[in-house]
């Protein structure tokens, strides 16, 4: 299993977010480079970075920070937040990210998803968020009539390779990830699902590999010392 350690980046610092509350923020490591060089150390195959300024304001989207990350990392960096349009694409690729995050758009815009998609199709990741298995749009601020795994059929039928899936209820709690959802989903799909939300110990990725999960995205469990990357890169 791989595991993406995450970096939320806010105003150029390390920080979570509880449920993508941005009102209830919590500083988490002091310099986002020692904290990819630690994770990068502990035998992360790959670093999940959110750039919750960009979601927020596409002008304010954090790209000479993110570009220093990726020239200063060894493995692939995966960078979601907000992203709409084929400029922020092409922006991102140019700074030499791997994997791009297209969540809202991708219901909101098919039009340039599919851009996207016949573009940089190896490079493009579609996001989905739920609560009460309905995908949410706007950071989850708005949540829509449309059921999580008929959406997630649509995007493989456009030829999406990788789903993030977190379900809001689970984001920052620390309860556990959504096992039902995600196996349903990952049987529902040829995508590879990457887990996301929730996942606070080693049994929580152990019950995620038993449902062959290939990858999951860890946060807060790894900044409260619940998880030792170290030790969970070898499941």
């Amino acid at each position: 299993m791989k595991i993406l350690p995450a970096i939320d980046l806010l105003n150029g610092q390390c920080v979570r977010l509880y449920q993508g509350d941005f009102n209830q923020s919590e500083q988490v490591a002091k310099d986002p480079f020692e904290q990819l060089q630690t994770f990068i150390k502990q035998g992360a195959e790959i670093i999940h970075i959110v750039d919750l300024d960009g979601a927020r304001d596409p002008k304010k989207r954090q790209y000479p920070l993110i570009k220093s990350l990726v020239e200063r990392s060894t493995v692939p960096i995966e960078v979601g937040g907000g992203i709409r349009t084929m400029t922020e694409v092409e922006e991102l690729i140019a700074l030499g990210v791997d994997r791009i995050v297209i969540g809202t758009a991708a219901i909101e815009n098919p039009d340039f998803l599919k851009e996207a998609l016949a573009k940089y199709k190896a490079h493009i990741v579609v996001g989905i968020d739920a609560k009460n298995e309905r995908v949410a749009t706007h950071g989850w601020e708005t949540l829509s009539d449309v059921d999580y795994i008929s959406f997630a059929k649509e995007m493989v039928a456009l030829g999406v390779e990788t789903i993030v899936f977190t379900d809001i209820s689970k984001d920052g709690t620390m309860t556990g990830p959504s096992l039902e959802q995600l196996d349903k989903l990952n049987k529902a799909v040829s995508a590879t699902v990457v887990a996301s939300g929730g996942i606070s110990n080693i049994s929580d990725l152990q019950a995620l590999k038993a449902i062959n999960i290939k990858e999951a995205i860890v946060g807060k469990a790894i900044y409260q010392g619940a998880i030792d990357l170290t030790e969970a890169v070898k499941l």
